[in-house]
């Protein structure tokens, strides 16, 4: 299970930035590096006590909102990280890999490092955040919509799309612009996500 997680980790990270780098490779290779382009690079935070209440703010009202849809309106068996159910902590090194690199880095990287990046180049930091959420929540809800109703893809669309929106607000007006912190609050959210499963909880 470990080796098919790595495998199914590095397969998704290089999926999401194959459009990335091939974007910057014809575009922004002379001018920076492919990392700090698409800002993988260490946050810059002006007020660390600041930064860390909104981090946790955002933390907390994600994985409720996303809890509470999947206990009111989902069946936990359509949820990706169904695949940790009832297996314990053997099931913690998948679960981390699927978390923070399979769909936290992947997404990140594509979502709020290409996406959002290259929107708010062309249509400043607002409509670009927007655009990349919409994006992101729309991804959410067509992977869930030929097995859950219609209202409540609209509403996996809207909570996600909304976490996406905060994430992005988090890394440009927080961090710098750094993805590290929203790869942080992905990562986290997902694995709680996953110890859910693993421990048969709802």
């Amino acid at each position: 299970m470990v080796l098919q997680s790595v495998i199914d980790a590095v397969f998704q990270v290089f999926l999401l930035s194959a459009i990335p780098f091939v974007w910057w490779f014809f575009s922004a290779k002379k001018e920076q590096s492919f990392f700090t382009w698409l800002g993988l690079q260490k946050p810059i935070i002006e007020n660390k006590g600041n930064y860390i209440v909104w981090f946790l703010f955002i933390v907390v009202l994600i994985v409720v909102s996303l809890t509470t849809i999947t206990y009111f309106f989902l069946d936990s068996s359509t949820l990706a990280s169904n695949r940790f159910a009832g297996l314990d902590f053997s099931a913690f090194i998948p679960a981390l890999l699927h978390a923070f690199v399979q769909t936290g880095l992947s997404e990140e990287l594509f979502f709020r490092g290409f996406l959002l990046k290259r929107f708010m180049h062309k249509f400043g930091f607002q409509i670009g955040n927007i655009l990349q959420s919409l994006l992101f929540g729309i991804l959410h809800g067509l992977m869930m919509f030929s097995f859950i109703p219609f209202g409540v893809v609209v509403l996996v669309v809207l909570a996600t799309g909304f976490a996406g929106y905060l994430m992005g607000w988090i890394n440009e007006r927080k961090s710098n612009g750094s993805i590290i912190t929203s790869w942080g609050i992905h990562g986290i959210g997902n694995l709680l996500a996953a110890f859910v499963a693993m421990f048969n909880m709802l």
